[in-house]
């Protein structure tokens, strides 16, 4: 029997991840979901956004490893930040924070391959996303499988098994800055 190859996939948040877990195993892989999101506020916010992950990863069979919630990292990684615009300079900051993460976590378990679920947000940069996350790639010595799951219908597919599974739906990206 053949072994899978084991992928990191960077998860933001249950919806988000759900399709981009169903085409990975479809695709072979093993996935494990890491959810390292130091960004979400409040701490309430972010507890309800991590028992949903526990939900759609209990149901597609997907090992899930949470990262450590330290807001006050990822205050001090955007400092200096704090009033860009939404998608703009502090963003570009965080997703390189959670994909820093998630390439220090990918190579300690001795895994060569992540990439995210941000990207299959219709509000998010695929290109931009993708260029942050190679580059980080490159540095750790790892390879970033670059996928936009928007295509084929991939944000209609990820709503639709979050509707399934009555998956918590949250209202902003994630930051207090977002909150505004």
């Amino acid at each position: 029997m053949q072994t899978k190859d084991k992928i990191v996939l960077h998860t933001c948040c249950a919806i988000c991840s759900g399709y981009p877990v169903s085409y990975l195993q479809d695709a072979g892989y093993q996935v494990i979901a890491y959810f390292y999101n130091p960004n979400i506020y409040p701490q309430e916010e972010y507890t309800k956004r991590f028992e949903a992950q526990k939900i759609l990863c209990e149901h597609s069979n997907c090992e899930l490893v949470e990262g450590e919630y330290k807001p006050d990292e990822y205050y001090e990684f955007v400092k200096g930040f704090e009033n860009e615009p939404e998608k703009g300079a502090r963003c570009d900051k965080c997703f390189e924070l959670r994909l820093r993460k998630t390439a220090e976590f990918a190579k300690s378990i001795g895994v060569d391959t992540f990439t995210t679920s941000i990207v299959i947000s219709p509000h998010k940069s695929y290109e931009k996303l993708t260029e942050i996350a190679v580059k980080i790639a490159e540095e750790y010595g790892l390879k970033y499988l670059a996928v936009n799951f928007k295509k084929n219908d991939g944000f209609l597919k990820t709503n639709k098994i979050s509707k399934e599974l009555d998956l918590y739906r949250q209202k902003y990206c994630g930051c207090k800055f977002a909150i505004r």
